[in-house]
């Protein structure tokens, strides 16, 4: 078997437990709970979990979605964040190759999907995740760059970007228009995509959240969900959103 296809199939496995790993700061972090005490136990009788019940995907089939002690169905979150995390640094790993840097971008891509989790089922976006997505966005190459093409240096004009205009939008609509977690979230994306992919990034989550803000007609819509898509989306297609730029601008 190729070098390449094992690395590929190790970064779709430290993505699964990874992803376990996500469910718990998903379901903990938002009740202001400890991340690593207590152990794993079921969220409905509280029994402490054997090791073999946390086998990330495996031990969820394998039990057949009830917990083991009090036969009470475990959420199909715990299964599809696992799964969807370990496809997430697949493609990851497919785009940018066996290089230093890539577990950062990864667990940068991580802590954005547990971000998307808690912002739509508690409409919060927990400052340590975020700052922990700012800060391995920030680990690149770019890190090193002395120009405007350092990442620090993108963050800062993206998230300071945008918050003024959330400052003035806020001033002349006479209420907040724009959270800090956004501002934040603007400062992972920019370091993690650079200039003009942020912006381009930025007019696709718009995009995305047109419909389900029209659905939602008087409920609250998270927008984090959509950033943080955007960014996936951008990211893994650089090369296709250029081209699409070119497009509109020259035709």
């Amino acid at each position: 078997m190729e070098p390449m296809i094992l690395y590929a199939i190790l970064a779709a496995l430290v993505g699964l437990l990874v992803g376990s790993f996500l469910n718990v700061v998903i379901y903990r972090v938002p009740l202001g709970e400890n991340i690593a005490f207590p152990a794993s136990h079921c969220t409905s009788c509280s029994h402490p979990l054997k090791w073999y019940h946390n086998i990330p995907l495996f031990s969820w089939l394998f039990l057949r979605g009830k917990c083991a002690f009090c036969g009470e169905p475990i959420s199909k979150q715990y299964p599809l964040i696992e799964l969807i995390n370990a496809l997430m640094w697949l493609m990851l790993f497919l785009k940018v190759g066996l290089v230093w840097w890539f577990p950062f971008v990864a667990a940068s891509f991580s802590a954005l999907l547990a971000l998307t989790m808690i912002d739509f089922k508690y409409y919060a976006v927990p400052d340590p995740v975020n700052f922990f997505a700012l800060g391995a966005a920030l680990i690149s190459p770019k890190l090193f760059r002395i120009d405007l093409n350092n990442s620090i240096v993108q963050a800062l004009i993206a998230a300071g970007g945008l918050w003024l205009i959330g400052f003035l939008v806020s001033k002349a609509a006479r209420k907040e228009a724009m959270g800090s977690a956004d501002v934040i979230v603007a400062g992972t994306m920019a370091a993690l995509l650079g200039f003009p992919d942020f912006f381009i990034a930025l007019f696709l989550s718009a995009i995305l959240a047109i419909v389900p803000s029209l659905l939602a007609k008087d409920t609250k819509v998270p927008f984090v969900p959509f950033l943080a898509l955007a960014t996936l989306i951008v990211y893994l297609f650089d090369a296709q959103a250029a081209q699409l730029i070119d497009w509109i601008l020259y035709g």
